[in-house]
C-alpha cells in the first residue's frame, strides 16, 4: 500500500487499518489479503505494480535503489523488532 500524496496520509491509513509498523518498508506497506480487502472497502484503489511505482515517483515518495538497500540493512540490524532505524515519515 502506498500514498500518492504523503507519508502522513499513508501512516494514518495504516493506523486506521491496524497495520503494524513492521509492515512498513520505507515507501510502502505490505498488506495481508484480508486487510487488503478492508483497505479497498475504505477507498484504496487497486493498481498494477507499474502504476504503483508511477504514483510513488510522481509524488516524490519513491525510494532510490540505494535508499532501499540502506533501509533494508537498517531493518536487518534492528533484528526484526518492527521499528525501522531510518526515518521515512514515521
Amino acid at each position: 500500500m502506498v500514498s500518492n500524496h504523503s507519508f502522513d496520509e499513508l501512516h494514518l491509513f495504516a493506523v486506521t487499518l491496524e497495520i503494524p509498523p513492521r509492515a512498513f518498508h520505507g515507501d510502502h506497506y505490505d498488506l495481508p489479503a484480508h486487510i487488503r480487502e478492508i483497505a479497498i472497502d475504505l477507498g484504496a484503489q487497486v493498481v498494477t505494480s507499474r502504476e504503483l511505482v508511477t504514483h510513488l515517483v510522481s509524488s516524490g515518495l519513491r525510494m532510490s535503489a540505494a535508499q532501499r538497500r540502506q533501509y533494508k540493512l537498517a531493518a536487518d540490524v534492528d533484528h526484526g523488532s518492527g521499528e525501522p532505524t531510518m526515518d521515512r515519515g514515521q
